[in-house]
């Protein structure tokens, strides 16, 4: 943890196969695009003040790295976590996603203080939406 003051961001780069199709994705989920960021082989998604989803295009995103990129909708790279305000809220955002064009991943887990749902994106990209009870996680 930092004590200087600097609130330390989160950028999580995702591979997708339409950028256009991905942009229209989260900016309907209410979402927005930074346009100082983004151009026609990336889009910065602003998800909240410390936390940025960029989606790049394949050819682009394989400049960043040796690997080979991951099928995503057959392999599972990364189970993106993101917190919410409310059990409401939780289900707002994933039926939402699934109205979009998303697809239902895993079973929504409801533990009393803690209720989840999840949701992969249009490049299988998939992403929990969680709501914790503030009261069960205070010491």
């Amino acid at each position: 943890m930092s004590t200087s003051g600097h609130q330390q961001m989160i950028f999580v780069n995702l591979p997708v196969n339409d950028l256009d199709a991905s942009k229209k994705f989260f900016t309907e989920l209410g979402y927005s695009i930074n346009p100082q960021f983004s151009d026609d082989n990336a889009a910065s998604v602003v998800i909240s003040d410390t936390i940025v989803a960029m989606l790049l295009t394949k050819p682009f995103y394989s400049t960043f790295t040796k690997k080979q990129i991951a099928d995503s909708a057959t392999t599972s790279e990364v189970l993106i976590a993101l917190s919410a305000e409310s059990r409401e809220k939780v289900d707002e955002l994933v039926d939402r996603a699934l109205a979009l064009g998303g697809s239902p991943s895993g079973e929504t887990q409801d533990h009393g203080f803690m209720y989840g749902r999840s949701f992969d994106d249009l490049d299988g990209h998939t992403w929990e939406i969680v709501w914790m009870d503030p009261s069960a996680v205070q010491g």
